[in-house]
């Protein structure tokens, strides 16, 4: 079964090859938006204290890109 074969590959990989397999994963998932589940309540919650803290300028902000390419470069 090809489920298998994927799980021997994956089990080779290491701590970080995973890590960043699974953001890929995640990454091609987040694409297809109709696919989500809806938002449970109490992650609203937390969303809407992320904006407000956003608004007002109390959130530290990082590019997403930088944050990627430096934890790739960190766990080649």
């Amino acid at each position: 079964m090809i489920q298998d074969e994927i799980r021997q590959k994956i089990d080779k990989l290491n701590v970080s090859e995973k890590i960043l397999l699974v953001s890929d994963i995640w990454d091609s998932i987040a694409q297809d938006c109709s696919a989500m589940p809806p938002i449970q309540g109490w992650h609203k919650k937390e969303l809407d204290q992320r904006i407000e803290e956003y608004e007002s300028g109390k959130a530290e902000l990082f590019d997403w890109k930088e944050v990627h390419n430096e934890l790739r470069e960190e766990f080649k």
